[in-house]
């Protein structure tokens, strides 16, 4: 019989650069160990049948004792033909097919332990893991270069269906670890190297993203702040950081924008003024914990006050956390709804999950893990 093999990926969380990267600017992330698995295995045909966990399994601590999968097949030898405007599984193996990779036919099953619809890249790392999956079934090398295996999945997710998404989520789950990624006129991506002492702890509200709201209050009305201050020579938050002498006058520009609008430029030119400190000190072998989460902390209050991005029910799971210890922390994700986390020392992440779940919501400890990899353990039947 043919050999099973079994690859994972990584989800991730954005530390630093929430809602910067549409607007050409940079974020941090960091891999953590809440994966997306895979498991192949060659036919003796040109079916690619795949078995993936039902999406009604949304929640973190959701399990599948039931065994729930949806089934999709693919017929090599028919046209692909896809079924809505988001088909990211066909659109892996029609891009792949296109490409001249040669594909034949798999079974595949898909498992995860990322919530789903709660800002943690579950479909960027869906796409990931399946394509290296596949790139390992034909034993392609392409399947030893995760930045290839990133942009196959970017241009899988997002080129294919003409959507306005990022390729943060996806380079971040292929590389693991922690990355500065850069996304101005050159795409630019840097390993940060630093070592964090503590842990994560990610809390999913249970409320499903608003998406719609959250781009009304933050996307938009900041690219239109850009654009009525472009006759003054800003056309990028990058602007205000041109040079120190001339920040004070650069920011008097603002009173040419009503109220709103002020706040929401304000809030992502302060964003960007805490990614570069989160970056300094991140570039330090063994980063200060507490000026960490303060870092953290600094950075929601600008999402939730200037971007409008939390909800009353993510402010009480954060205080009950920080109430417990913890050193900070933030909502991830566009917002609206979803997860949260927060960053502690590992000594008190116990009680702090404790008391998130006696509220009726899940928790869980999470660390910074490697990216899209083969796994050690694969068997052979």
């Amino acid at each position: 019989m043919s050999e099973k093999i079994r690859v994972s990926t990584p989800s991730r969380l954005c530390l630093f650069g929430e809602h910067q990267d549409y607007l050409g600017l940079e974020v941090i992330a960091v891999a953590i160990n809440l994966r997306f698995r895979a498991a192949i295995e060659r036919r003796n045909d040109s079916i690619i049948h795949i078995r993936i966990r039902d999406s009604r399994l949304n929640r973190l601590d959701a399990t599948n004792k039931e065994q729930l999968y949806q089934i999709i097949e693919v017929d090599l030898k028919k046209p692909i033909k896809y079924r809505s405007n988001r088909d990211y599984l066909l659109s892996c193996i029609n891009l792949l097919h296109r490409e001249g990779y040669p594909l034949t036919g798999f079974d595949i099953q898909l498992d995860s332990e990322i919530p789903i619809g709660k800002g943690m890249c579950s479909s960027s790392t869906m796409v990931v893991v399946l394509i290296k999956a596949l790139l390992e079934g034909i034993q392609h090398p392409d399947r030893l270069d995760p930045r290839l295996i990133a942009e196959l999945g970017f241009r899988a997710e997002v080129l294919e269906f003409h959507e306005p998404g990022g390729k943060m989520d996806h380079y971040t789950s292929a590389l693991g670890g922690m990355v500065h990624i850069d996304f101005g006129e050159s795409f630019q991506i840097e390993p940060l190297a630093s070592q964090l002492s503590g842990c994560f702890i990610l809390i999913d509200s249970l409320q499903q993203k608003n998406t719609t709201k959250v781009l009304a209050e933050s996307k938009i009305p900041t690219q239109e702040a850009l654009e009525q201050l472009e006759p003054y020579g800003i056309t990028s938050v990058r602007d205000f950081f041109a040079g120190e002498q001339k920040i004070d006058e650069q920011l008097r520009l603002l009173r040419h924008l009503d109220a709103f609008h002020q706040r929401k430029l304000m809030a992502n030119i302060e964003n960007y003024a805490i990614l570069m400190e989160g970056r300094s000190l991140l570039n330090q072998p063994e980063p200060d914990s507490q000026a960490f989460g303060q870092l953290l902390n600094r950075h929601h209050v600008q999402l939730r006050d200037g971007l409008g991005i939390s909800t009353p029910l993510i402010e009480s799971l954060l205080d009950a956390a920080q109430k417990q210890g913890a050193w900070g922390g933030k909502i991830n994700g566009s917002g609206g709804g979803g997860c949260c986390f927060v960053y502690a020392d590992h000594k008190d992440a116990d009680r702090i999950i404790s008391t998130i779940q006696q509220k009726g919501y899940p928790a869980r400890k999470l660390e910074q893990d490697s990216g899209v990899r083969r796994e050690d353990h694969a068997t052979s039947k």
